[in-house]
Order: structure tokens, then C-alpha cells, then sequence
């Protein structure tokens, strides 16, 4: 901008304030050589201030102010090297015999000299250590601002000292005032950064004390005006520098007559101002301006040294927060669950409004977050633009257009990763601060406003600051950011654990699995060993073959259910009826059964492992012991231990004389290590020549003992034989729907057995619905599991056609049943003739 160009609203960033080509009236100015020896320039009052009857321009100094006060101003601009620090002498006495306190710096070739006259003596030092004394001791940075505010008011005499601090957008806020008390209150409030342009900023940067004594806008010009206008003269450490119109404007408009700011400067950073106004005329004398400075430079000094002390002390509860965190989670395994329950703590580290965990396509919640439904997409932008990498902005509707619908309540957002896919995040969340934000003067104030409007005014720039900052939230500073990146750290740390313990799980599993492979092929194997020697065990001639077919039925009937409960073991169990159920296949023969022993209940974990022990001791029974001729006997007691252990005791007697056993086979092993391997337990087996004896002892801590319940003592189950039951005289057309050929085949004999000749079987629910248009039976038989298909639709269009029906399954509970349908009769598979002849029969009649 040329010097000529009319300054306006539009240009105001642009204004050459540093060469004003003027300076306030309470001083005059003097630029000379650098030695100072002849004048160059001068403010158009010098020689009236001075008392100077001479013309001065050109003049030597020493006849203007005497020899011995240029000796002195000589002294001390040698000692002043630096412009920004200029060398002050207080109460110099001139020839006249009038005072003055003067200023004195170089600027480019030139020394300026600054002349204010001397109205009082004070000493500065003095009364820069009484401010400082007052505050040095505060250790906390709000109660600092605050007592610096009333203190800079009780000692310099302004009507009003702000401290005004900046944001990181160049906005500033009033974060503590001290007025008079019929003043309105600009604490808290903001105001745009365009209210300090960027070369006012660069200048209080340069001269942390700028005082202006007489808002009024008065300008003494320098001379000559032909010097000024071809090079200005550079006033950028000069004290008596004029002021801008456009400030003087603001400041009369607020009523203000005079004003002082004292930079607040931290780590070559403008942190903010101490500013303060006044309300009539006023000038500081030199001693006051140099006790401010050096409070200034004192506060920025403290305010540094507290926030550094504020930013450890965060640090440090935050890591003790995460401390805490790590060791409740150092016990537990599920991540996500642990996260959950951590996010009113991770709230606590920041000031932030909500926190969200996203894990797992799982989405939980504390405090303000996005509507529900917004987070997938939000996650997935997160990861498109934070490579990883925490993430943070507090203006998120102007980059994720979508955030616009809930801008109110977040418009900051912070996102730590907590793994290297774009997938789970740990996210803060902050409201648009507007929210909570409101002029808070007098709304009945009327300013008045000079040639460039209202503008400039308080309310004004705080309604124009509102404009800036709309959806934009309170942002993320440094701090925010460490600690962000300690609850990374902590959390992979977790992750990295939790992967540990998954990969020892992972072995043991494996392990497991190894050995359930190997159980399965030896429980197949094993399944039809005895399905074998039930179709080969010899009998007499007096059976019929009918009796033989229903006897072998119901063994193999009896076996699956015993097969059934050791799998389906998994919820656990009495002890009694896991043994009674390996046992059932074996009662019908003449092999004597003792069980004794109290109630006890296994969880799920010692349930299935007994059941594979039991299982393999029962098979080695009717393979090579009591229960493989008539006449054994087998002995099964339990007890209660000392430190509530169950003690179990297995007895076979009458069966085959036992030998040398050899080489140990896989269902040998076992019985021998299952129970001390997966549950802490012991076992022994002693293989003796008239029948194995075995002990087993299951540790307490997976037991329930049931001081109430019934003991066992001989119990016995009763085998049901075959039945006589036909539906021979009744015309029932059947539809049987089964998809293993071979079990609908047996079924079609079963019922053909029963008098049934009409049996149309369908392998799946299309087959079946496709049959019921042209064919209507009397019942009907449902396979609920159809490999990739299910029997319900059947079921529902056979309810709608009032036909009734039966479900049938392989499994042995009803979890598998729809619920609209858990009054209908279920039979089990594989199926018994008699159990289906008889459920057909009741279903029929109940219709």
C-alpha cells in the first residue's frame, strides 16, 4: 500500500503502520546520524518541547541539547546494540534545565531519539519486583491471569486490564478482566482475528509495550515531508510511533481515550495481550512503561513455566489413567469388552463432549456422538484420509459433507487407530462451541460509531467471530494429541497381549482339535465296533427273528442316546445321568449295574471330559471286560473329597480274565490324561486279572454339589421291548419328509411294518410343497435339519391345511424347533418303531 492510499475496512491488513509518517503529541522525535550528531528528521513539536528557538533541521545536537547530554545518549545506544530493546535514561537534565526521559535506538542508518517530558521520578526496578512479588508464588495458570489482571489494574491505574488470549485461528478471547464495576464485562468473550491484522501482530511481536495516550487520533508529522514521503522513516521500536485511525476509531467507539498492551510472548509465539483501557486521557511515564515490560516478560516467563508444569501433570494422570487401564485389562481377554467399560475414563483425559468406540463392525458409545447409523460411513472416511495415523479437526462438516446433518452436536472429532487396517477406532468428539457461547455485555449498550460504522465495535466483532467459527468446534491442541498417542500405545499394547494370549489359545485349541479328530475317528470306529457285536452276539434258537430285529432296534436306539448326550455335553450335567446314559445301551444284557454316590453337577468343561472318559471306559468294558459276556458286574461309586474334589471309582468283575495289556491304545491314553491334562484332576488305572479297577478325582472348582438333592443308590432303567402296536385298520396316507435316502427307507419299512402302505417320502421342503398340491395325507412326518433347508415352510402349510404332523431329530433337545411350533410331538432319530408307530397313533388320536 503506497502511503497516499486511503485506508479502509477493505485494506485495513494492508496498512503501513510500522511508517505512520507521525507520532502521538505526549512526546517529540528526534532522527540523526547514527553517531547523533547532526538532526535528519524531527516531529513537527520538537523544537517547542525542546525549547528550542533555532531552526533544527541539520543541526548539530550538541547545540540543540548540550554536550553532555549527547555524551550520554552516545553511552547509551553503544550499550543498546539491539533496536528492539532501546536504551533508556530517565529523568535527563538539558541545558534549559527541563527533564526528560529519553529513548534511544538504532533503526536501519539512522539513531531515533525519543523525548518525553520527566513528570515524576520513580525507580522501575522497584516497582517491577513489587509486581512480580504479588505473583511469582500463584502455581496455577487461571488464578495467574486472573491476580495479574487485578494487579496490572491496582498499580497502573487503568479502568479497565484485559487478558486476552489468542486462538490457534488468530480469534482471541478475554479470558480475565478488571474493570470498574459500572463498566460492562467483556469476559469471555471472542472477537475475530481481523481485529489485529497481521502487521499490528508483527509489531507486538517486535515491541512487547505499545501505550496510546490520546485516542483522540491527534498526529504530529515528521519533517521534512519531502524526506517522509521519498523513504518513510521506519518507527517500529519507536514508542511515540502514531497510532492507526482505524484503531483510534475502534478505541472511541468503545469510548476508550487511552490504552496499553503488554505482549504476552511464549516460545517466540504471541500467546496474547495484557490490554487495558481507559477512559479519559492518560500517559505512563517511562519508569511505568519499563516496570510493565518487565512484568510482561516476567508473566510470559511463569504462564510457560505453569503451562509446561500443567502439560506434565497432564501426561502423568493420563498415564496413571492408562495404568489403571492396563492392569484391569491384563486378567481379561475380550478387547472389545474392555474398551467399553474404559470410555468414561478415556472422556476424563480430554475436554472433549463424547467418545465412541468402533470395533468389530460393533459401535458403542458414551456422551455426544453421531446419530446412529452415521458411524460406518464416518469410520470409513476417517480411514480413507488418516492413513493409519491419529487423526483430528474440529471443523468436520467442511470436510465430510455428510457430518452438516449433526454439525450442533460434533463438529471436532479426534480419531486414534487402534489397529493397521482403516477398520476399528477409538474416536472423540466435540460440539460445535457456539453452542455455549453468547455475547455476554450489555445488550442495551449503544456504541458510538465514527466513518467507518459499527463494525468497529465490541458487539459487532464478536457477531462476525460467531460467523467465522460456525461448525466449528473448540480445537485440538498439542496436548490432546500426546495423550491421543499414549492411548494408542496402550491399547496396542493390549492388542499385542491379547494376540499373545489368542496364540497360546490358538495352540491349545489346536491340540484340541487334533485330539477330537483323532476322538472322532476312534469314537466311530468304536460306535460301529459295538453296532457290530449287538448284529453278531449270539442268541438262542428260541428267539424269534421279529424279536431279534426289535431287540437289536433298541439297542441301537439306546446307543445313540447315549451318543447324543456325550455330545450335546456341552452345557453340562449330573454325573448320574452322564454315566446312565453311557450305560443305557448296555442294561438290557445280564451284566450287573451299581451306581452310588450324592448329587453332583459337572459344568461344562468337566462335563464333556467325562463324558469321553465314561465313553471309553464303557467301550473297553463291552470290548474286553464286565460287560463284554453275562454275568460281569460293574461297580460305579463317587464321593466328596477333602477339598471338595469328586473321587470317582470304577469296578469291573466277572468279565474275561485280563492279561498282559501291551502297547496302550489312543482310548487307553485317553482315559488316562484327559482329566489331569484339561481339568488339574488324577487318574489311575489298575488293570488287575479278575477286572479293571479305576480312580478318578475331579478338582472342585468346576463341581456343584447338591447337599439337597437325591443320591444316587442302585438306580436301574428299565429297556422298553418291542411293541405290537399297527395302524392296520385305519387308511393313513403318510408323507414322510427326509433327505438321507437310506434313514427314509428304513422309516418306509418301519411304518409298512405298521400296517402303512401309503408313503410318499419328499427330500426337501420344495419336494414336499410341490407333492401337497396333488396329494393330501393324513400325517406326516417332518425331518426338521434338511442339510441347506429346513421342513418349516412345509410345517406352515400343512398347519394351514389343518393336517397334523410330527418333527423329527437327531438332536436331543427342542432349541432347534420354531417357536410357534413347540407344541408339536418330536421323534427321535435314528428311528424306534415302537417310539414312532406309538407317536403317529397319539397325534392322530388328539386330532
Amino acid at each position: 500500500m503506497q502511503p497516499s492510499e486511503t485506508v479502509d475496512l477493505s485494506n485495513c491488513d494492508r496498512e503501513p503502520i510500522h511508517i505512520p509518517g507521525a507520532i502521538q503529541p505526549h512526546g517529540c522525535l528526534i532522527a540523526s546520524d547514527p553517531g547523533i550528531t547532526r538532526v535528519r528528521r524531527h516531529s513537527a513539536n520538537a523544537a517547542g518541547m525542546l525549547r528550542i528557538d533555532s531552526d533544527i533541521e541539520g543541526s548539530l545536537l550538541v547545540d540543540l541539547i548540550g554536550e553532555e547530554a549527547v555524551h550520554d545518549l552516545r553511552n547509551a545506544i553503544a550499550m543498546a546494540p539491539d533496536a528492539s530493546r532501546p536504551a533508556v535514561i530517565a529523568h535527563l537534565r538539558l541545558p534549559n534545565g527541563d527533564y526528560f526521559d529519553v529513548a534511544v535506538h538504532r533503526q536501519k542508518a539512522e539513531a531515533i531519539l525519543e523525548f518525553e517530558p520527566s513528570l515524576r521520578r520513580t525507580q522501575p526496578l522497584q516497582l517491577a519486583r513489587e509486581m512480580i512479588g504479588r505473583v511469582k508464588d500463584i502455581a496455577d495458570i487461571e488464578a495467574l491471569i486472573h491476580a495479574s489482571a487485578r494487579l496490572v489494574r491496582s498499580v497502573l491505574g487503568y479502568d479497565r486490564v484485559m487478558i486476552y488470549r489468542f486462538e490457534d485461528d488468530g480469534s482471541g478471547k478475554v479470558a480475565s478482566e478488571a474493570k470498574r464495576p459500572d463498566l460492562e464485562s467483556f469476559l469471555g468473550q471472542y472477537f475475530p482475528a481481523t481485529d489485529i491484522p497481521r502487521q499490528a501482530r508483527t509489531l507486538y511481536m517486535q515491541n512487547p509495550i505499545r501505550v496510546i495516550a490520546d485516542a483522540s487520533g491527534a498526529r504530529v508529522p515528521l519533517l521534512p515531508t519531502e524526506a517522509e514521503q521519498r523513504e518513510p522513516l521506519d518507527l517500529s521500536f519507536a514508542h511515540l510511533r502514531s497510532v492507526s485511525p482505524i484503531h483510534c476509531e475502534y478505541l472511541r467507539n468503545m469510548g476508550v481515550s487511552a490504552s496499553m498492551s503488554i505482549s504476552i510472548i511464549l516460545n517466540d509465539r504471541l500467546w496474547g495481550l495484557i490490554a487495558c483501557h481507559h477512559y479519559a486521557s492518560k500517559t505512563l511515564t517511562m519508569s511505568e512503561r519499563i516496570a510493565a515490560e518487565m512484568f510482561g516478560e516476567f508473566f510470559s516467563l511463569h504462564l510457560l513455566a505453569l503451562k509446561q508444569k500443567r502439560k506434565l501433570d497432564i501426561a502423568t494422570e493420563a498415564r496413571r489413567s492408562l495404568d489403571r487401564f492396563l492392569q484391569a485389562a491384563s486378567s481379561r481377554i475380550d478387547i472389545e469388552e474392555i474398551l467399553t467399560e474404559a470410555l468414561p475414563e478415556f472422556q476424563k483425559l480430554f475436554a472433549c463432549d463424547g467418545v465412541g468406540l468402533r470395533m468389530n463392525g460393533n459401535w458403542k458409545t458414551y456422551g455426544t456422538t453421531p446419530p446412529l447409523g452415521q458411524e460406518a460411513d464416518l469410520v470409513k472416511f476417517i480411514g480413507s484420509v488418516a492413513s493409519g495415523q491419529i487423526w483430528a479437526t474440529d471443523t468436520l462438516s467442511k470436510l465430510y459433507l455428510p457430518a452438516e446433518a449433526y454439525y450442533e452436536d460434533v463438529s471436532g472429532v479426534m480419531a486414534v487407530p487402534l489397529s493397521q487396517l482403516p477398520r476399528d477406532y477409538l474416536l472423540f468428539f466435540r460440539k460445535e462451541r457456539l453452542q455455549t457461547l453468547n455475547w455476554a455485555g450489555n445488550p442495551e449498550k449503544s456504541y458510538e460509531t465514527g466513518p467507518l460504522g459499527d463494525r468497529l465495535t465490541p458487539r459487532k466483532s464478536f457477531a462476525i467471530w460467531k460467523e467465522t467459527v460456525q461448525r466449528q468446534a473448540e480445537p485440538w491442541r498439542e496436548t490432546d494429541l500426546e495423550i491421543a498417542e499414549a492411548i494408542r500405545a496402550a491399547t496396542v499394547e493390549i492388542v499385542l497381549r491379547h494376540n499373545e494370549v489368542m496364540e497360546k489359545e490358538r495352540s491349545k485349541a489346536d491340540v484340541r482339535q487334533r485330539m477330537l479328530n483323532e476322538e472322532l475317528n476312534h469314537r466311530v470306529k468304536n460306535i460301529l465296533a459295538v453296532i457290530k457285536s449287538l448284529v453278531a452276539a449270539p442268541s438262542t434258537d428260541e428267539i424269534g427273528i421279529n424279536d431279534y430285529i426289535g431287540s437289536l432296534r433298541g439297542r441301537i436306539h439306546a446307543l445313540s442316546h447315549a451318543h447324543d448326550q456325550v455330545t450335546r455335553g456341552g452345557g453340562g450335567g449330573t454325573l448320574a445321568d452322564l454315566i446312565e446314559a453311557e450305560l443305557l445301551p448296555y442294561r438290557a444284557g445280564a451284566t450287573r449295574f451299581s451306581l452310588n454316590g450324592p448329587a453332583v453337577t459337572l459344568d461344562a468343561r468337566a462335563h464333556a471330559v467325562a463324558a469321553l472318559v465314561i465313553h471309553e471306559l464303557c467301550t473297553n468294558a463291552a470290548k474286553y471286560g464286565a460287560l463284554s459276556r453275562p454275568g460281569g458286574s460293574l461297580t460305579i461309586s463317587w464321593t466328596v473329597g477333602d477339598e471338595g474334589e469328586c473321587r470317582i471309582h470304577w469296578q469291573e468283575n466277572g468279565g474275561p480274565r485280563l492279561g498282559d495289556i501291551g502297547r496302550k491304545g489312543f482310548g487307553t491314553a485317553l482315559i488316562e490324561r484327559s482329566i489331569p491334562y484339561d481339568l488339574g484332576g488324577t487318574s489311575h488305572l489298575d488293570y488287575r486279572p479278575e477286572g479293571l479297577t479305576a480312580t478318578f478325582s475331579l478338582p472342585g472348582r468346576f463341581l456343584n454339589w447338591d447337599t439337597e438333592g437325591q443320591p444316587v443308590e442302585q438306580r436301574e432303567m428299565d429297556i422298553e421291548g418291542p411293541t405290537d402296536m399297527t395302524l392296520r385298520d385305519v387308511n393313513v396316507p403318510v408323507l414322510l419328509v427326509e433327505d438321507q435316502v437310506l434313514i427314509a427307507m428304513d422309516a418306509e419299512m418301519m411304518l409298512a411294518d405298521a400296517g402303512i402302505d401309503t408313503v410318499v417320502t419328499a427330500s426337501s421342503s420344495t419336494d414336499a410343497l410341490n407333492r401337497l398340491k396333488t396329494f393330501r395325507p393324513a400325517i406326516a412326518i417332518l425331518d426338521i435339519n434338511l442339510g441347506r433347508d429346513t421342513s418349516v415352510p412345509v410345517a406352515i402349510e400343512l398347519a394351514r391345511l389343518g393336517i397334523p404332523f410330527l418333527f423329527a431329530t437327531g438332536y436331543d433337545d427342542r432349541s432347534i424347533v420354531p417357536e410357534e411350533f413347540l407344541d408339536v410331538p418330536v421323534v427321535r432319530k435314528p428311528y424306534d418303531a415302537a417310539a414312532l408307530v406309538r407317536a403317529l397313533s397319539e397325534r392322530l388320536q388328539d386330532r
